[in-house]
């Protein structure tokens, strides 16, 4: 994934005047490698993730409005983002798995897990072979660590914890190249977050597909991130290894998250607000 001199914006929309989300973005993802972007609310991360999953694109009457590249490009798989057509959408959000902010309590209500998990599958082709299918399902379910008992269950039988699994398994039901993953245990009790990224650090490791992985929360990046971006105000701020950017920072915003980060408390929370709905 490549983004150069990347420029997001959304349009007017009734009383509301155009809003530039993200500034000049200039960002590299290597192959397998796992980038944390960090950042409190409305600092344009989830706006970053929305763009380079191409979810932003997607004609969805229910999404509200759609951001546009108003400047440079973004290269994600070898799709250029700027102006991209239908065909190559279809086949980019094929490749990028999406874990979208607060996904494990927008799971459909009336549909079982194992109906869930398919859903991607089928959106994709309805005809695809219904014991192929079954197995699919009950492999990806296995593998974010969920008993296959839960495979009949509803979302409101399960914990918040086990949702965003369900969630996770969806989002990587097609063996994507890339996820990105937005505040992945948000809405996740404090006992079990450590658990539901572990879920996502193994599974990276095991797969081998690069992740972008959006949070406010540094202790969540700490565990799983091999460098951070720093967002601030639309603006990549920081950049490097958590050791690197906190150690020497460059910008006031970043300086000002080093002077809070005492050294017994680097896993403090960050942001004033774990929903970054942007």
């Amino acid at each position: 994934m490549v983004a150069d001199d990347l420029t997001i914006e959304y349009p007017p929309h009734g009383a509301s005047p155009a809003f530039v989300a993200v500034h000049g973005l200039n960002l590299r993802l290597a192959p397998g490698e796992v980038l944390g972007l960090l950042g409190e609310s409305g600092s344009g991360k989830s706006t970053i993730g929305r763009v380079l999953s191409g979810d932003g694109f997607v004609a969805d009457p229910g999404a509200g409005v759609r951001p546009e590249i108003t400047g440079g490009d973004a290269t994600v798989l070898g799709h250029r983002l700027r102006g991209i057509k239908r065909r190559s959408l279809a086949r980019l959000t094929y490749e990028v798995g999406l874990l979208a902010q607060d996904a494990a309590e927008l799971l459909p209500p009336t549909l079982t897990v194992a109906e869930i998990v398919a859903v991607p599958i089928l959106e994709r082709d309805h005809r695809y072979n219904r014991k192929a299918l079954g197995v699919k399902v009950a492999t990806m379910v296995d593998a974010v660590r969920l008993p296959l008992a839960v495979l009949s269950k509803f979302p409101y039988e399960m914990s918040a914890g086990q949702r965003q699994r369900v969630a996770l398994a969806r989002a990587l039901v097609f063996e994507p190249a890339l996820l990105v993953a937005d505040e992945p245990t948000a809405g996740v009790d404090v006992l079990v977050r450590d658990a539901v990224i572990d879920v996502i650090a193994e599974l990276q490791r095991e797969r081998l597909f690069s992740a972008l992985v959006i949070s406010s929360d540094l202790a969540v990046l700490r565990r799983v991130a091999d460098r951070i971006g720093v967002m601030h105000q639309g603006v990549l701020v920081g950049l490097g290894t958590i050791d690197e950017v906190f150690a020497d920072p460059w910008h006031p915003y970043v300086a000002q998250l080093a002077a809070a980060l005492a050294p017994d408390d680097d896993d403090d929370y960050v942001s004033d607000s774990e929903h970054d709905h942007e």
